[in-house]
């Protein structure tokens, strides 16, 4: 039997997920034993890895999670998808021998279990896998698209109606089940172009304010996976934000404001990205926005890019479901398409 660690060259990971190393000298002792393992409260993030044989048990750690425990999809060599919550062990079996990639992806969590503050209550946290031996990962070439944003981006409440707790309990126990990542605007449209996804988008947080989970208002929140761990991965070649739903009670000048701040900050860390502004679906500062877009644009080298999405989907409800999430991915593919090429 052959153990691959999370940090071996047969697993890629792709998000916001942590990368420490053993040899971290961090004093404090939750970042200490997260090297132990490679962990995320971002969903959407995903790994793959390689092995070969026929089986694989893949080993997470379980730390302080809560119930109801984060669901992921996992699929085998392109497969079909199956929904799992995450356990200490899942075993993986293929229909022969060979070489083969399982891909993980945190499709839904609870919003209002920690996911920046230690202890981590939300998190998936991968540690590696049994396996007859490693295998070999497939290139992945396609263009890195990140997605900055809110609970639609998140991809709460797309299954609403799985609602089967009792009335008296509450709601947050069905977003396991409610929530789905894949099901998108964002990943549609990803999967549409050719694009590698990544994903920050946490309920309820917005430029001008936190979010569920404890999670700080974007601006802070950026340039870290969960509090005192950076993001220290792959730099995207996109990035696509979606702010305004969450700051709908602040004046416009605090809106600009930040956003121009976090746009500073997303061309310090990525220089070479595509930085793509999508106006809020509830159509919240769509004018302001453009306006800032060509304000920006006529006094910088590098330009930024508007999207208005006003009038692609109702204002109510709030979150769309899937229906909804393929209309403003048949809006938007055309747009980003052009911009891109």
């Amino acid at each position: 039997m052959y153990y691959i660690h999370w940090y071996d060259d047969c697993v890629r990971l792709t998000g916001r997920w942590s990368r420490l190393t053993e040899d971290v000298k961090e004093p404090h002792d939750y970042v200490q034993a997260t090297a132990r393992y490679t962990a995320t409260t971002a969903p959407g993030s995903y790994f793959e890895l390689a092995f070969t044989g026929k089986t694989a048990w893949l080993q997470f750690d379980l730390g302080f999670l809560l119930h109801p425990q984060p669901h992921l999809w996992i699929s085998v060599d392109g497969g079909a998808r199956v929904e799992v919550p995450v356990d200490r062990y899942l075993r993986v079996e293929a229909p022969e021998e060979g070489n083969h990639v399982v891909k993980v992806l945190y499709k839904s969590g609870m919003e209002q279990l920690h996911r920046w503050h230690q202890p981590l209550f939300g998190r998936v946290a991968f540690l590696g896998a049994k396996v007859d031996g490693p295998g070999v990962l497939p290139e992945d070439n396609r263009r890195i698209i990140e997605f900055i944003g809110d609970s639609i981006t998140e991809g709460v409440l797309i299954d609403v109606d799985y609602d089967d707790q009792p009335a008296d309990l509450i709601d947050q126990f069905n977003r396991t089940y409610q929530d789905d990542n894949c099901a998108t605007y964002a990943a549609l449209t990803a999967e549409a172009l050719n694009l590698r996804p990544m994903f920050q988008a946490y309920g309820a947080v917005g430029l001008t304010r936190s979010g569920c989970g404890g999670v700080p208002r974007a601006g802070l929140l950026y340039p870290y996976v969960f509090e005192r761990v950076p993001y220290t991965g792959e730099k995207p070649d996109i990035v696509m934000i979606n702010h305004g739903a969450n700051d709908r009670n602040m004046t416009a000048e605090e809106y600009i404001q930040r956003y121009e701040e976090f746009i500073d900050m997303v061309n310090e860390r990525t220089p070479d990205a595509i930085i793509v502004c999508l106006g809020a679906f509830v159509g919240a500062y769509d004018a302001e926005l453009r306006a800032f877009a060509e304000k920006y644009n006529a006094s910088h080298a590098k330009p930024i890019h508007f999207i208005s999405t006003k009038g692609w989907v109702p204002a109510e409800p709030l979150h769309p479901l899937r229906d909804g999430h393929r209309t403003i991915a048949n809006n938007l593919i055309p747009l980003l398409k052009e911009i891109i090429d």
